[in-house]
């Protein structure tokens, strides 16, 4: 006798009452800005200048995708493309909501199509080919279309001869396209091999958290591997890691301080450099 059972979920009655509207924000609210890692308050006008770096003990918080780009790029430089394409659901996927229902939901809340953008610009006058994932839409998973986005970035740079640059912020690979998505590693990392006979260079940036099938291919396939300050980076989560081997992991382990004493990166640079960094290593190699 199987141990699971495959049943019809039943339709509760929807209440007449009507849902709770939410309790207007206090006077002054959204003015500061309270810092998970040292509990200090500094004005949220500060922190915003700052990039999301808590002004008084440099922690980086998550950074909204389409500002990493003005934090990198020459101003008025970036030029997005493959804008128009957008996630399908190949597979009628569904847990606790339908994968498309969910799609639609999330572009409500973020105004994002995906969790990848992509384009063109230039770093101290240099013409980059870059893409930069953003988490807050699904974890940053990838899916086919983050894929084909990623394939792009890379084509776009062979085609031009010029750098490519990946931003990644990633869960990994997103389950509600099953096989479609795990086949994005291999198509991904056939692109980047193709760009890689015009002798240009791709910098990888690894930001928190880079986990899953995005780490197990092209992020960590970079001519130049660097990382924000305290990112975690890895396959598995430690967590998962620990329960699996059933020991326990050293302190820091997967954070980008452990990975560079390990010689799994090149650097660690802290945002408010990232710029700056970039057209260095550009001028270098590019």
């Amino acid at each position: 006798m199987a141990w699971f059972s495959k049943q019809k979920k039943l339709k509760s009655k929807e209440s007449t009452t009507p849902a709770a509207q939410p309790a207007p924000a206090a006077k002054g609210e959204g003015i500061w800005y309270k810092c998970d890692a040292c509990g200090e308050v500094v004005p949220r006008a500060e922190y915003e200048r700052s990039w999301n770096v808590c002004p008084s003990c440099g922690n980086h918080d998550a950074l909204p995708v389409r500002r990493r780009f003005d934090l990198v790029l020459d101003p008025g430089s970036f030029q997005e493309l493959d804008a128009e394409l957008t996630p399908q659901d190949p597979l009628g996927f569904s847990d606790s909501k339908k994968y498309r229902d969910r799609l639609r939901s999330t572009f409500k809340a973020s105004g994002l199509r995906d969790a990848f953008i992509s384009g063109v610009g230039a770093i101290g006058g240099q013409p980059v080919s870059l893409g930069s994932f953003a988490f807050e839409f699904m974890g940053g998973s990838m899916g086919s279309v983050v894929g084909e986005k990623v394939a792009r970035v890379f084509d776009r740079a062979y085609e031009r001869r010029i750098p490519a640059i990946v931003f990644s912020s990633t869960g990994g690979a997103r389950m509600q396209e099953g096989i479609f998505s795990l086949m994005q590693m291999a198509k991904t990392s056939a692109a980047l091999h193709r760009f890689r006979s015009v002798r240009k260079p791709y910098v990888s940036v690894m930001l928190h958290p880079t986990t899953g099938g995005v780490a197990a291919s092209f992020a960590w396939l970079g001519d130049v591997v660097i990382a924000e300050p305290k990112a975690l980076i890895g396959f598995a989560g430690p967590r998962v890691i620990e329960q699996t081997i059933r020991e326990k992991l050293p302190p820091g382990f997967q954070r980008s301080e452990f990975l560079l004493e390990h010689g799994m990166i090149d650097a660690i640079v802290p945002r408010l450099e990232m710029r700056e960094k970039l057209r260095q290593l550009l001028s270098l190699v590019g």
